[in-house]
């Protein structure tokens, strides 16, 4: 027993102090400050998009994680409109953060793919289940992002996308072709019916890691 009650009565008292202030923060999205200037900067509209939003993260941690997939993919495919980042950010390619997507309340397939991602992973749902995925579109004949989770490597990976709004096994999408997927742990060759060969780290993709510091901004 330590002959210190008082200094271990405090260090208790922190680490609760502590664990509250983590869980408190648990669900920050981005910070107060930059809720303020987007408001400032857009009005209160596009502000309370992203109150929503962190309404949204906080209100559904207790569902099951199908019941978070299904909620997210349907809660970002109907109130944001596709856009081409040409058209919305004069840009051939840009990857926007979340709050960015919400700001537009539009994007394109990697921006939808980006916000899903990073909203289920605020639910709780592991990293290693969710990969961003690049595949062709091959009814459009071009490539295309859609997020993929599943629960091991060895089981069919679920898609979820803006195109096909409902879930479906990645082996049901006959409409879609495998070429490579990522996540914050890592950088894979996809296929159909399993999570592929690891090829490498995701910091190897500039507009991932670009991406990554512009959110951290955020929460400045």
């Amino acid at each position: 027993m330590s002959r210190h009650p008082g200094i271990v009565l405090v260090f208790i008292l922190l680490v609760i102090v502590l664990g509250l202030a983590l869980a408190e923060n648990e669900y920050l999205l981005f910070s107060e400050k930059k809720r303020q200037q987007i408001e400032q900067q857009y009005g209160t509209e596009v502000a309370e998009r992203l109150s929503r939003w962190k309404t949204f993260v906080e209100e559904n941690q207790r569902k099951t994680e199908q019941e978070k997939l299904n909620l997210t993919n349907d809660f970002f495919n109907q109130q944001l409109l596709w856009i081409s980042d040409i058209k919305l950010w004069k840009q051939k390619d840009y990857w926007a953060t979340p709050v960015e997507t919400l700001v537009k309340a539009a994007g394109d397939c990697e921006d939808f793919t980006i916000i899903k991602y990073f909203t289920l992973t605020s639910l709780g749902v592991p990293v290693k289940r969710l990969r961003l995925t690049y595949v062709k579109a091959l009814k459009y004949n071009q490539a295309h992002m859609v997020l993929t989770y599943s629960r091991n490597r060895h089981e069919v990976p679920l898609v979820l996308d803006n195109i096909n709004k409902k879930i479906l096994p990645a082996n049901q999408r006959t409409d879609l072709k495998p070429v490579y997927s990522f996540n914050g742990e890592g950088m894979w060759l996809q296929s159909k019916k399993k999570l592929g060969k690891k090829v490498g780290s995701s910091s190897r993709i500039r507009l991932w890691t670009d991406l990554k510091k512009r959110m951290q901004k955020e929460l400045l």
